[in-house]
């Protein structure tokens, strides 16, 4: 790519007596100025930088007193380019001059002023508004612009300083307006299916990121320009933006139409705890003209609400409706007992043997209530909170137990309303 570089030179009076420079003092670190955008700049404390061959070693309609620097980059067919200078406020300390001076320049090598040339018009002596214009510049070529306080003139003892605007424009400059849209895979979808949304750029080179929105909150962040998301329900909009163009970044945004999300109500309900082996009723909820459970072989009728199953071991229990073209699953778990150990017998004898019903791991369920019953119904013992520190010791109300055979209900109380039952021997 061909290197040119232009100089604004320009004259302003500082009200200031020692201001503090800008970055853009200096040529290496030219600000880089964008087409058809307001920059509101100032050469207050500016310098030059003055020997041979330094940026500011050169002599066109002006020399150099106080210089700003700024840089501009065309595009891709080049031609005309017009800087536009506006509200210029000089400083106004005695002797100090009131005039700006500016031109642009092409430089073979960047801030090297043995490779300048200047373009288009050089003014000097511009207290009001000016122009800048170069009719004819080249594509995919960088120059500079080179600002200057003019310090010329009976009493004047001080280079100008001044703040100003500046915008540039024209054909050289202009780009195309860079465009963006998107397009979803479905505008109807099912619950938790997944959409995939692409956006579609139109001149819109090296782009950034694309930051993906789902009704204004950020969801996503992709280098490509694809997002995918199964989390939308009805009348989520989904939006996008990046930024086009490594120099001068525009942004550009894109919004999709509203995404419309069927919803079929499925629930297998509540997570149980059994013992294994034990047989329970599944129970689903749905509204759904079709609905079947799985696995199939460890119901009992895999297309009812209300199969029974016994399981063995810890298991998961799909149940899947379909409604409208949509699946939906939900799911519902049978956790086994395998912490608690009940003995089916004990001698309260005194012997200090075996002379309490110890239930290991009763304690994870505090809420539990214990009951033991006659053979024929009668209630003799109950208690909650049965623990190491509560135990039953074969009394009653009525005095101990006789030997022989008792039936224990427990309710661990724990949510899942599972309830142990069986049988117990009390031995003496």
């Amino acid at each position: 790519m061909r290197i040119a570089v232009i100089f604004l030179l320009m004259s302003c009076v500082s009200v200031f007596t020692a201001p503090a420079q800008e970055v853009y003092n200096g040529c290496n670190n030219a600000l880089e100025i964008c087409p058809n955008a307001s920059y509101s700049l100032n050469n207050l404390g500016a310098t030059t930088f003055a020997c041979v061959n330094c940026e500011d070693d050169f002599n066109f309609c002006f020399s150099p007193e106080n210089t700003i620097w700024c840089s501009f980059t065309t595009n891709a067919t080049g031609g005309a380019v017009q800087i536009d200078f506006t509200n210029l406020v000089f400083e106004t300390n005695p002797g100090q001059d009131n005039e700006l001076q500016a031109t642009i320049i092409e430089a073979g090598v960047p801030c090297d002023a043995s490779s300048y040339i200047q373009i288009g018009n050089c003014l000097s002596n511009e207290a009001g508004n000016f122009s800048l214009n170069a009719p004819a510049l080249d594509p995919n070529s960088t120059y500079y612009l080179v600002i200057d306080g003019d310090n010329n003139g009976a009493g004047i003892t001080s280079a100008a300083e001044c703040t100003f605007d500046l915008v540039l424009s024209g054909a050289g400059i202009d780009r195309p307006l860079s465009v963006a849209s998107i397009t979803a895979s479905t505008l109807s979808a099912c619950l938790n299916e997944v959409v995939s949304f692409v956006c579609n750029l139109t001149d819109c080179p090296d782009t950034s990121n694309f930051l993906w929105y789902v009704n204004g909150v950020l969801s996503a962040t992709t280098t490509d320009a694809v997002f995918q998301t199964s989390e939308l329900v009805d009348g989520d909009i989904v939006s996008v933006e990046t930024d086009c163009y490594t120099l001068c970044p525009a942004t550009v945004q894109a919004t999709s139409q509203v995404i419309g999300v069927y919803t079929v109500a499925v629930d297998a309900g509540n997570d149980v705890t059994v013992a294994p082996e034990t047989t329970f009723f599944l129970n689903g909820t749905t509204t759904a003209p079709v609905f079947y459970w799985g696995p199939t072989n460890l119901v009992s009728i895999p297309n009812i609400l209300n199969p029974s199953v016994t399981p063995a071991e810890e298991t998961t229990y799909s149940f899947t409706v379909e409604e409208n073209g949509c699946i939906l699953t939900d799911y519902v778990t049978a956790f086994m007992i395998s912490s608690i150990e009940i003995p089916n017998t004990f001698s309260p004898n005194g012997d200090n043997i075996n002379d309490n019903w110890v239930i290991k791991g009763i304690e994870l369920y505090p809420n539990n209530l214990v009951s033991i019953f006659t053979r024929w119904g009668q209630k003799i013992y109950q208690t909650s909170s049965y623990s190491s520190n509560k135990r039953w010791d074969g009394t009653s109300n009525s005095g101990d137990a006789i030997e022989g055979v008792y039936y224990y209900v427990i309710d661990l109380n724990d949510g899942s309303d599972v309830v142990l039952k069986g049988t117990l021997t009390v031995l003496r």
